[in-house]
């Protein structure tokens, strides 16, 4: 399959430097059932080009196996964990990071502290249908913040146990954030595509304690 070239954005192109948009009063709420909700903000950060070449070029990517079935199987795209005192690569998602903080408090209670990033190279990188359940996400209310750079691929949302799902654009520069139930009563993935498609990085904000 042919892997398509990323095409910059024109705004990106004549903008003087990464920054992040006001959160209040542009982020739109989706209220899904069981106390789940989605919030998602299209072209959240401005100048997510210089972002993209950073994160391609300087994240230490790893590669990861798994066990599924009793066989060992390849992670079908590239992980990198940054712990709260890690310095991130890029000051724009510190800037991010400190900005969903300040918006969310009065729901979350508490600071987004890591940041998880995947690397989906091209279409045949992808993440099944699961939920972040580890830690207190298993039996607590959440949220997680993603920030999307690079090609644009569906984040999809089903209700855990089976269902109707929901499709989710994701774009460079896009914030979709997951909150309340949303992790123990639905699940969410990003499927393979056929389509020849560019590289794209998802940067996950969370809370301690949940991955």
């Amino acid at each position: 399959m042919t892997q398509a070239a990323y095409q910059p954005s024109m705004l990106d192109l004549t903008d003087a430097g990464p920054t992040v948009q006001s959160l209040p009063g542009q982020i739109r709420r989706h209220q899904l059932s069981r106390g789940a909700w989605v919030d998602h903000l299209p072209g959240w950060v401005h100048g997510s080009d210089t972002v993209l070449d950073t994160l391609l070029t300087e994240v230490p990517w790893r590669a990861e196996r798994r066990t599924m079935f009793d066989n060992e199987v390849d992670v079908p795209r590239l992980l990198c964990w940054y712990d709260g005192d890690a310095p991130l690569p890029h000051p724009v998602l510190t800037a991010a990071r400190a900005a969903l903080t300040r918006h969310y408090a009065p729901e979350l209670g508490e600071p987004f502290v890591t940041a998880g990033m995947c690397l989906y190279r091209s279409g045949r990188d992808s993440v099944a249908w699961h939920g972040d359940t580890i830690g207190r996400s298993a039996h607590t209310d959440t949220v997680v913040a993603i920030v999307s750079f690079g090609a644009p691929r569906p984040l999809l949302l089903r209700p855990r146990g089976g269902g109707d799902s929901l499709r989710f654009p994701v774009g460079h520069g896009d914030l979709i954030v997951m909150g309340g139930s949303c992790q123990r009563t639905w699940e969410h993935a990003v499927p393979k595509t056929t389509r020849p498609v560019g590289p794209r990085v998802s940067v996950q904000f969370r809370p301690v304690d949940v991955a």
